[in-house]
């Protein structure tokens, strides 16, 4: 177990925050803009760079296990954003987001997500650690969730969350025009919402809905809470610039979602394996998972859905999904 001092948390958290708040202070100064590809692609390896320091660091100053606790969580929380990308550009599409507005809005959701997988994190933590049989019911929850995403189409969070946002437009005064990137102005001397601040509403509530599946596959890699944070934070800190860096590449990932369930699948007879090994009647027959093992199969999952994705899109064109463009 990580021996972690408050100090460290508190250091930890101020040095995200202050990294989100250089992240907003430049997007202030910068103005609204569209992201270039350059741009993107300088952001996407600084906290790449970030990420794999900081598990270097774990690695170094808490021992390889933590080290390596850290990347399979890091690795398989980025892969299930990633996911994430393509319920958000058809959300940007169906509000009809101006490009140059896109990364307040991604930003919004970046730091609603963090707000709100801290407290999942929090509860998640506490239960594992009072009742063991809570990793029976994460780990058939998981199980049951890579059947679902394996058998159908992944677009059903976003689904949901208009119906959230429905709900929204209904109670709150609405204008069907943006007016920049506020999320409030004034028709007619009456104050009313733009669609800004309902888009942002879209995104932070889907977010809400993949962590019920992302938070328990973290879990499934290691019970540090401190691990389960930071791999959430670093995977989430990124996600902006990634957006608009895999414009015309998430349509030829085929088989994301695929790969995405059976590494879900694989963690859920984790978790599964873990808490019947917690009693004794378990031990007999209940493999025993190693984090080393979970890295390799998690790696090798994510490389092989990307390769046969790619092979397949080349091959056949038309596989390619459909998806909207980011210049909405």
């Amino acid at each position: 177990m990580l021996d972690v001092h408050p100090y460290t948390w508190f250091a930890t958290i101020g040095a995200l925050l202050l990294l989100l708040g250089y992240d907003l202070w430049i997007a202030h100064r910068k103005g609204p803009h569209v992201i270039t590809p350059g741009e993107a692609t300088r952001w996407v390896l600084f906290y790449v760079t970030l990420a794999i320091a900081f598990g270097a660091g774990l690695w170094f100053f808490g021992g390889h296990q933590a080290g390596a606790e850290f990347f399979a969580g890091y690795i398989t929380e980025y892969s299930l954003s990633v996911d994430n990308l393509f319920v958000f550009v058809i959300i940007m599409a169906t509000f009809k987001v101006p490009a140059a507005f896109q990364h307040k809005v991604l930003l919004f959701g970046i730091v609603l997500a963090l707000a709100l997988r801290g407290v999942f994190i929090a509860v998640g933590a506490a239960a594992i650690e009072r009742f063991v049989f809570t990793f029976f019911i994460f780990g058939a929850f998981l199980v049951f969730t890579a059947y679902k995403l394996a058998t159908a189409h992944d677009q059903e969070g976003e689904s949901e969350s208009n119906a959230f946002v429905k709900l929204m437009e209904r109670v709150l005064p609405t204008t069907p025009d943006y007016d920049e990137a506020k999320v409030l102005t004034r028709v007619d001397g009456k104050r009313v919402v733009t669609p800004m601040l309902l888009v942002m509403i879209a995104i932070g509530s889907t977010d809400l809905l993949f962590a019920l599946d992302s938070i328990p596959a973290i879990f499934g890699l290691t019970q540090e809470a401190y691990i389960v944070f930071t791999a959430n934070a670093f995977a989430l800190m990124g996600l902006r610039q990634l957006y608009f860096l895999l414009d015309g590449l998430l349509d030829r990932l085929v088989y994301l979602s695929k790969g995405l369930a059976i590494i879900l699948g694989f963690i859920g007879l984790k978790l599964i394996f873990h808490a019947a090994h917690e009693y004794s009647w378990g031990k007999s027959w209940a493999p025993d998972i190693g984090t080393f093992t979970s890295l390799g199969v998690i790696i090798a999952v994510l490389a092989v859905t990307v390769v046969a994705s790619l092979a397949k899109t080349k091959r056949d064109p038309s596989a390619a999904k459909s998806l909207p463009k980011l210049d909405a």
